[in-house]
């Protein structure tokens, strides 16, 4: 074991012993010269039978971990290996577990618990969305930190794998009994998003109820048998999020923290208020239909109603200054019956959630959940629906908040994101559409992005460089170019362009890039600068920022070329 006030590395002195399991140490620890906290995980050869095997699963743990980028997840700051020792330095998390939090206080409010699930759901979808997966597959109270500020972070990636979508089944049983979901053992199928979904699901039980599922009888009843004053709403998440079936569950991360969010309008007690609100309703429909219409049917009242409903709505929300106010308006516009598959306040909510060129998790997940469920409704009019993607592709492309704000690791997160959208752009427009051809662009650009970024680890990909250079620079002709073009758009194609260009020149390159097409597109960006409107603070920030890099990134440029 580690000597409290000993020095790790040269760097990390040992201050206490914060946790220990079966084969680890857990350690906090302080670089004095950074004056920043850690957590040290200490594994060591002694008492552990295959020392190699276990040291292999967390070199793969950790390279797993190094790769993520979440508010709700601890970073790896680095690993030191030795004969007899692995050693882990990550961030150290300030609060105290759920399951600390359940055995002092007991069974948690179901306001707490849904708002933990909530952020706990964007973690997971998060993770589900990396190429390739990763299944958690141990979410657990043990499991997540609650800080002081309320924010739950998930620890622990000793049982998370990478999804292959080829797997039959898993060969190995992990996770927690109780909270593990039936296809985590063996024989059984492999496991996959909904796994991690059953976990979370058993998890909210425990908290919401006090009960461990992972003691004797492992067994999960309805809460409100446990405790009536409960929501229905509640109780029906969490039986659908442990149902024996994965298909039965939600089948995505997405899906579960819409209905998060609207439990209160899956309650029991919120639809017979709903009911008997229909029910006078329809009462004064039939009324109204009999004496001002006659013999019109209720079908065609309520179609007009509902349109008329809808254009109040639309034109309110148009019209409104207030954010908040605006974005409520356009969902009820798509509330309205029968005009959830009307792309227009779809369309209003992307423009307003862009307007201040930032789109944050928050509205990201909300825009997925709302396309989600009403995509059955959106894809019987394909071309709307295409247009509609589109934007929200652009929207990932050019303004989602997510990751590394230096440059080209927001610009991989952003054009990985924005993927599936436009391949929904290319899957239901017509081979002619204007859209069409800028969508493939931004697909492959997104496709080939990462595989970009790690070829100097994983060695060249034939033709990946040419295949970006080629669809970038459609890009920058369509859009860049054009002064009629939203300035902030056409300058994140000048930035994303240029600093790919400085961070692999040599790539292009070897990809048959020559010199002078490189310069030019350099010569194309900095020729087009000046004619810029700087009265806008984002638009001249963005120009500075590009002006900073010229002289970096054309030398560059002459020295790939020159070796």
């Amino acid at each position: 074991m580690l000597e409290i006030g000993s020095l790790v590395d040269g760097k990390y002195k040992i201050l206490s012993e914060i946790g220990h399991g079966g084969m680890s140490v857990v350690y906090m620890a302080i670089n004095e010269k950074a004056n920043k906290t850690w957590a040290i995980k200490e594994v060591r050869r002694d008492g552990i039978v295959n020392f190699e095997a276990v040291k292999q699963g967390l070199t793969v743990e950790t390279d797993m971990m190094k790769r993520l980028n979440h508010p709700n997840l601890p970073s790896i700051v680095d690993v030191i290996e030795g004969d007899d020792t692995f050693l882990i330095v990550m961030d150290y998390i300030e609060g105290i577990s759920l399951k600390k939090k359940l055995d002092e206080e007991g069974a948690q409010s179901q306001e707490n618990v849904i708002e933990w699930a909530k952020q706990l759901c964007d973690v997971l979808g998060y993770l589900h969305t990396r190429t390739p997966a990763i299944i958690y597959r141990d979410m657990k109270p043990a499991n997540v930190m609650l800080k002081p500020d309320g924010k739950p972070m998930l620890i622990d990636f000793g049982t998370a794998r990478e999804f292959k979508e080829r797997n039959v089944e898993d060969t190995t049983c992990l996770g927690t009994r109780g909270y593990a979901a039936p296809e985590q053992f063996g024989g059984m199928g492999q496991t996959d998003a909904r796994t991690d979904i059953y976990c979370l699901g058993a998890t909210m039980y425990h908290l919401v109820t006090g009960y461990n599922p992972s003691e004797p009888p492992y067994e999960m009843l309805p809460i409100r048998s446990i405790d009536p004053s409960l929501s229905s709403g509640l109780e029906k998440i969490i039986l659908k999020c442990t149902q024996q079936n994965p298909n039965e569950r939600y089948q995505s991360a997405s899906e579960l923290m819409y209905d998060l969010e609207h439990y209160e309008e899956i309650d029991d007690k919120y639809r017979k208020k709903q009911v008997t609100r229909v029910a006078v309703f329809v009462a004064s429909l039939v009324l109204a239909v009999c004496f001002f219409f006659g013999g019109l049917t209720c079908r065609l009242l309520s179609t007009m109603m509902a349109s008329d409903n809808y254009n109040y709505l639309y034109d309110a929300a148009v019209r409104n200054t207030d954010p908040e106010m605006k974005r409520e308006l356009f969902l009820q516009c798509i509330d309205v019956p029968g005009k959830n598959g009307d792309i227009s306040a779809y369309l209003g909510l992307v423009k307003l959630y862009i307007n201040d060129s930032s789109f944050s998790v928050e509205e990201s997940t909300e825009i997925i959940s709302l396309v989600t469920n009403n995509k059955e409704a959106l894809i019987e009019n394909p071309e709307d629906y295409a247009t509609l993607c589109f934007e929200i592709g652009c929207a990932y492309w050019f303004y989602y908040e997510y990751g590394d704000e230096a440059g080209t690791d927001r610009f991989q997160i952003r054009s990985v994101s924005a993927v599936q959208w436009f391949l929904d752009v290319m899957t239901y427009t017509q081979e002619d559409s204007a859209d069409r051809r800028m969508a493939e662009a931004y697909y492959n650009i997104g496709l080939y992005n990462q595989e970009i970024h790690q070829m100097d680890l994983s060695g060249r990909v034939d033709g990946q460089y040419l295949l970006f250079f080629n669809n970038m620079s459609i890009l920058l002709d369509e859009i860049g170019m054009k002064d009629s073009e939203n300035p902030v758009v056409r300058l994140e194609i000048f930035e994303c362009f240029r600093s790919v260009i400085q961070a692999n020149a040599t790539g292009f390159k070897l990809d048959g890039i020559t010199e002078a097409q490189l310069n030019e597109v350099c010569d194309k960006i900095y020729e087009s600068l000046p004619r810029f409107n700087k009265n806008q603070p984002v638009v001249c920030d963005k120009v500075t920022n590009i002006e900073k890099y010229e002289l970096e990134t054309k030398e560059a440029i002459t020295l790939a070329y020159s070796t």
